[in-house]
């Protein structure tokens, strides 16, 4: 079980990524072209929201039975290794904050009802969550 959720955390840090990335340039492009915000966009933004959403929830499983998890921090030391403190401590709060910032940037733009305002809600939230999660992905053991 441990392997399936490693790699399923893996191959879906992919998607999210690209996702987040993607949904951001077109709430930019359609802020600043000034488009109608439209159910379609809607729906382009929900397809982020809900597999960061599932990204988070395979990662907190994970954390909680994978060896170098939650462990790492009760078993002492981790702060001191740079490694160890990543993966114990900063991946998963990091996340967890850009999720929350992600999940408020696109309840926001729900309930606007200025058509920039929106794009701007979603491209700022996706935004700054794509470059928190960026910042704590493990990119020595991620890459290989």
């Amino acid at each position: 079980m441990y392997t399936g959720l490693l790699h399923a955390h893996s191959g879906l840090a992919y998607l999210v990524l690209a996702a987040l990335a993607v949904i951001m340039v077109i709430a930019l492009i359609g802020a600043l072209s000034g488009k109608e915000f439209t159910e379609k966009h809607r729906k382009i933004a929900l397809i982020g929201f809900i597999l960061s959403h599932v990204q988070l929830l395979v990662g907190l499983i994970l954390y909680f039975i994978s060896p170098i998890g939650f462990s790492l921090l009760t078993g002492g030391g981790a702060m001191g290794d740079k490694v160890a403190r990543l993966t114990a401590l900063e991946h998963p709060v990091i996340n967890i904050i850009a999720i929350v910032v992600i999940t408020i940037g696109y309840s926001k733009a729900k309930k606007m009802t200025d058509s920039k305002a929106r794009f701007r809600a979603i491209y700022m939230a996706y935004g700054i969550g794509l470059v928190l999660i960026l910042s704590r992905i493990p990119w020595t053991s991620w890459l290989g």
